[in-house]
C-alpha cells in the first residue's frame, strides 16, 4: 500500500489563494492577452493644483478612449458646434514690466523671453500682448509722445516722439518679435496729452472738442512710428477705462463722446491714411454693456468699429455675450484682469480660470489678457496714484532670477496650447466641471477643465461616441490635448 504524502494545511491554502489571483478578472494588475500590446496613451494632460503642490506639468497618466459603461458625469465634445475664432492669450507688456525685465542680464533675459514667448517644449507661447499708446499707472512716471510746457499746444503734432518708449517698451518688444514675429498687439492710452485735455492733467478731464481731430492724427502718427520701429499694432482702443477718471494716467470719455469721436475724427483719419489697424471700443468693466452697445448703435461709427473689448473688476462675464447679442456682427475682446498682492494663489487660479479664460472664452471672446506681465518685489514701478497691489506674472527678483506668480499659469494652461486661430468647438457644461474647448489649426483638440467645486470630482470626457475617465481635486485645473 502506497503512502500518500501529506502537505501542511497552510502550504495548500497558500496555493488556492495564488492560483486565485491569477486567475482572478478583478485583480488591479493588468494581465495583457499573448500578443496584445499595452494600452497606449491617447491624451496627454497638463495639471495645476490649488496648492501649488503641482504646476502645469504634464501627468504620466494613461488616457486612451474607450467605450466600457460607468455612471460618471460626462463633458461631452461636439466638434459641429463652432464659435469664435481665437486672436491669442497674454499679458499687458507696460512700461513697467519693460523697464524690469532690462534689469535682467542678457542670458537670464533671453531665457525668460524665450519660455514666455518661444515654441520650445518648456515654453508658454503667449501668443497676444497689449501695451500703453504712452504711460499706463504701471509706468514709473506718467508720460505721453507729445508733452509740452504749460500753456504751449502742437497741432500739426510736430514734437510727436516715441522717445519716452525708447529705452525699455521698444526693444523688449523687437526681441519678442524676433522669437514670435506673429504676436498680435493692442495699443490703449490711459491719457492724451495734457494739452488737448480739459484740466491740463494727466488724471481725469475729458479731451477737449477742438482737438479730436489733432488726437486722431495722434493715433495714426503712433501707429506708423511704431511700424517704423518693425512693431505692427493689430488693434487700438480710444482710451482705457474711460469710466475710471481717477488714475495717473487716466480720462473721462463717455459713449456719446466715444461714437462722435470714432465716426467723425479717428475712423475717417486711418481712413485717410490706409491704416488697417482694428478699433476696439470701451476697454472696461463688465458693468456697463450699455456703453458698447451705445457707440456700436450710431451706425456711422459702427462702421469703423471692430468690437468691444472689456475687463472684469465689476460686472458679469456673460455682458460680453449681451453685447453680441445685441451686435452679433462685431467681435468681442477681454483685455485686462489683475492678481493682487493680497490674493491667494488657489484663490485667483479658481477665479480667473473660471471667469478670464473659460467665461471670456464661452462668451465669444477672441483674447484673454491679464494684467501686468512682470514687476519688482514691491510691485513697482508705478506712477504716483498707479496701483501699488497689481502682482505681474513674474517677479524680476534679481538681475540672474525671477519667479513665476500665479499669473502665469492662468494664462499658461490656454496659451501653451490654444494658438492663434484655434477655433472654439462645443463642450457641455457639467456639475463643478467648468470648461471650454477648441480645435486648433493643426487639428488637434484642446480643454481646459476647471474643478470649481470642494471635493475631487470623477468625470468623463467624452468625443466621437468614445470616452476617457479622469479626475481632478476641487480647484485644480486641467489641460487635456488629444
Amino acid at each position: 500500500m502506497k503512502t500518500i504524502q501529506k502537505y501542511p494545511y497552510y502550504i495548500l491554502l497558500f496555493t488556492l489563494i495564488s492560483l486565485s489571483f491569477k486567475c482572478s478578472p478583478n485583480n488591479d494588475t493588468v494581465v495583457n492577452p499573448p500578443n496584445q500590446p499595452p494600452a497606449a496613451n491617447e491624451v496627454d494632460f497638463w495639471l495645476t493644483k490649488a496648492n501649488q503642490s503641482v504646476k502645469l506639468q504634464k501627468q504620466n497618466a494613461i488616457l486612451a478612449f474607450g467605450t466600457t459603461y460607468n455612471n460618471y458625469p460626462s463633458i461631452e465634445i461636439d466638434p459641429s458646434q463652432t464659435f469664435q475664432t481665437i486672436d491669442g492669450f497674454g499679458f499687458t507688456l507696460t512700461g513697467g514690466s519693460a523697464q524690469v525685465i532690462n534689469q535682467l542680464n542678457t542670458e537670464k533675459k533671453q531665457e525668460l523671453l524665450q519660455e514666455l514667448f518661444g515654441f520650445t517644449p518648456n515654453a508658454v507661447s503667449i501668443s497676444y500682448l497689449r501695451i500703453s499708446i504712452g504711460a499706463s499707472d504701471l509706468d514709473e512716471a506718467a508720460f505721453s509722445y507729445n508733452d509740452l510746457p504749460n500753456g504751449t499746444t502742437d497741432v500739426n503734432l510736430t514734437q510727436f516722439s516715441l522717445a519716452p518708449d525708447i529705452t525699455h517698451l521698444i526693444p523688449v518688444l523687437k526681441s519678442i518679435l524676433l522669437i514670435n514675429p506673429n504676436i498680435k498687439i493692442m495699443g490703449s492710452p490711459w491719457s492724451p496729452p495734457v494739452w488737448m485735455k480739459d484740466n491740463n492733467s494727466t488724471i481725469g478731464g475729458s479731451l477737449k472738442p477742438q482737438y479730436y481731430p489733432v488726437y486722431a492724427q495722434y493715433f495714426v502718427k503712433y501707429i506708423q512710428k511704431m511700424k517704423e520701429q518693425g512693431i505692427t499694432i493689430d488693434a487700438i482702443t480710444p482710451q482705457n477705462e474711460p469710466l475710471h477718471p481717477g488714475n495717473n494716467p487716466s480720462m473721462y470719455m463717455t459713449a456719446t463722446q466715444q461714437a462722435d469721436f470714432i465716426k467723425n475724427y479717428l475712423g475717417p483719419a486711418f481712413q485717410s491714411a490706409n491704416i488697417t489697424t482694428k478699433i476696439i471700443i470701451y476697454d472696461h468693466n463688465c458693468d456697463k454693456p450699455e456703453y458698447p452697445i451705445a457707440v456700436l448703435n450710431d451706425a456711422d461709427a459702427k462702421k469703423f468699429i471692430a468690437g468691444s473689448a472689456f475687463h472684469l473688476y465689476a460686472g458679469n462675464i456673460s455682458a460680453l455675450s449681451t453685447v453680441r447679442n445685441a451686435h452679433p456682427d462685431k467681435d468681442l475682446y477681454f483685455t485686462e484682469q489683475y492678481t493682487a498682492s493680497t490674493g491667494s494663489f488657489d484663490g485667483d487660479l479658481k477665479w480667473h480660470l473660471k471667469n478670464v479664460i473659460i467665461g471670456s472664452m464661452r462668451n465669444w471672446s477672441k483674447t484673454a489678457l491679464e494684467w501686468n506681465l512682470a514687476n519688482n518685489p514691491s510691485f513697482g514701478p508705478h506712477t504716483p496714484g498707479g496701483c501699488t497691489t497689481c502682482k505681474g506674472a513674474i517677479t524680476i527678483e534679481s538681475s540672474s532670477n525671477f519667479t513665476r506668480n500665479v499669473g502665469y499659469y492662468i494664462i499658461a494652461h490656454a496659451s501653451k496650447f490654444v494658438p492663434s486661430s484655434s477655433v472654439r468647438i462645443g463642450s457641455t457644461l457639467t456639475g463643478n466641471l467648468q470648461n471650454v474647448c477648441f480645435k486648433t489649426p493643426e487639428g488637434k483638440t484642446v480643454l481646459i477643465v476647471l474643478n470649481d467645486g470642494a471635493t475631487n470630482e470623477i468625470f468623463n470626457i467624452k468625443h466621437n461616441s468614445k470616452w476617457i475617465t479622469t479626475s481632478l481635486e476641487a480647484g485644480s485645473v486641467a489641460t487635456y490635448i488629444w
